[in-house]
C-alpha cells in the first residue's frame, strides 16, 4: 500500500507565531513596542534558557533603550513584540530545539519562535558581507534583510532539500544510515536540490547517488522548516524494486536495509530513537518530518 498521506502536520510546521510582517518596516511602532517587548536569548549552539516549564523570555528593555542593530524581530503575541538576540554568555538550564523535540513537549507557538530565531540568527552570522558587491552589510527591516554599503539588499537564505520514503509498493521501506549516526539509527534518504533541478528529478538523482536504486511513482507529501542551519525539507514518497542491488556511491550512506511494516511499527512503539541504543532499528525523533512520514506510512497499512 503506497498511496498514503501524512496523518499529522510535521512538528515544526505547526507554528502559530504571528510574524507581523507589516511591522518590520515601521521603525516608530517597533520603538514604541520595545518598552514592553520580550527578548529570546540564544547562543551559537541554538540553545535557550529553560525554566522547567517553558522557554525563558527576558524584558527587551533590559538590553537597550530601543531596538539595537543586532536584534531580530520575530513577531507578536497578544500585542507583545517578540525579539531574539545572539548571546553566547547565557547560563542556566540550556536546551536547543532538538532537545525539546526528543525529551520535552514544546507548544506550537514555542516551536515557531525557536525555529524562526535559529534560522534568522544563523543567517546573520554568515551574511556579514554582500554576495552582490562584497562590501560589509548591516541589518535592516528589523533583521529580515541586510543591506550593503552600495545599497544592495539581501534576504534570509533558505536551502530546499528533498527527503523521501522509499517503499516496495506494499509492506517494506528502504531506510539508510549515515556514517556519523549511531549503530541502528536509520532514516529516510535526503539531499539538497541543485541549481536548475526540479524536485522530482532531485529525488531521482539523490536516491540513485546514495543507494543506487531507481524509483517510480514519486509523490509529494508535505514540508517542514529545518533550521539546521537553514533548510526547508520537502517530503516525498517513491517506489523502488527491493531486488535491485544497493550501491553506495557518494559515501554519505554506509548501509541501508529494507524493513517490514511490523519492524517499523515496533521501532515507533519504542519511543524516541535514543531510547534503546542496542535496537536493530532506531528511528528519527518526533521533531523531524522523517518521523511524521514514517508514522503515517506505518499507520496506513
Amino acid at each position: 500500500m503506497s498511496g498514503f498521506q501524512l496523518n499529522a502536520v510535521p512538528v515544526l510546521s505547526r507554528s502559530t507565531l504571528d510574524r507581523a510582517e507589516d511591522l518590520r518596516s515601521d521603525e516608530q511602532a517597533l520603538k514604541e513596542g520595545w518598552a514592553h517587548a520580550k527578548l529570546l536569548r540564544m547562543n551559537r549552539r541554538g540553545q535557550v534558557r529553560f525554566d522547567g516549564e517553558t522557554v525563558v523570555l527576558d524584558e527587551a528593555s533590559a538590553l537597550s533603550a530601543e531596538p539595537s542593530p543586532d536584534v531580530v524581530f520575530l513577531g507578536v503575541r497578544e500585542s507583545t513584540h517578540l525579539w531574539a538576540v545572539r548571546d553566547n554568555e547565557i547560563e542556566g538550564t540550556l536546551l536547543d530545539l532538538r532537545a525539546f523535540g526528543s525529551t520535552l513537549q514544546l507548544d506550537e507557538f514555542g516551536t515557531g519562535l525557536l525555529s524562526t530565531a535559529i534560522a534568522l540568527l544563523n543567517w546573520h552570522d554568515k551574511a556579514r558581507f554582500s554576495a552582490g558587491d562584497g562590501t560589509p552589510t548591516h541589518a535592516t527591516n528589523a533583521g529580515w534583510s541586510r543591506t550593503s554599503e552600495g545599497g544592495h539588499e539581501e534576504f534570509p537564505r533558505i536551502d530546499p532539500a528533498v527527503i523521501c520514503l522509499i517503499t516496495d509498493g506494499a509492506d517494506r521501506v528502504l531506510l539508510g544510515r549515515q556514517n556519523s549516526w549511531p549503530n541502528g539509527l536509520f532514516s529516510l534518504l535526503a539531499g539538497f536540490v541543485e541549481a536548475g533541478e526540479s524536485l522530482e528529478r532531485c529525488v531521482e538523482r539523490e536516491l540513485r547517488e546514495e543507494v543506487g536504486v531507481d524509483v517510480t511513482d514519486i509523490r509529494y507529501l508535505g514540508s517542514q522548516p529545518w533550521p539546521f542551519p537553514r533548510s526547508l525539507m520537502l517530503g516525498f514518497t517513491a517506489v523502488a524494486d527491493p531486488e535491485q542491488p544497493l550501491t553506495f556511491h557518494d559515501g554519505e550512506i554506509v548501509e541501508a536495509h529494507w524493513f517490514s511494516r511490523d519492524e517499523v511499527r515496533a521501532a515507533l512503539s519504542a519511543g524516541e530513537w535514543g531510547s534503546d541504543p542496542g535496537a536493530r532499528l532506531l528511528l528519527p525523533g518526533s521533531i523531524s518530518i522523517a518521523r511524521t512520514i514514517v508514522e503515517s506510512w506505518a499507520a496506513a497499512g
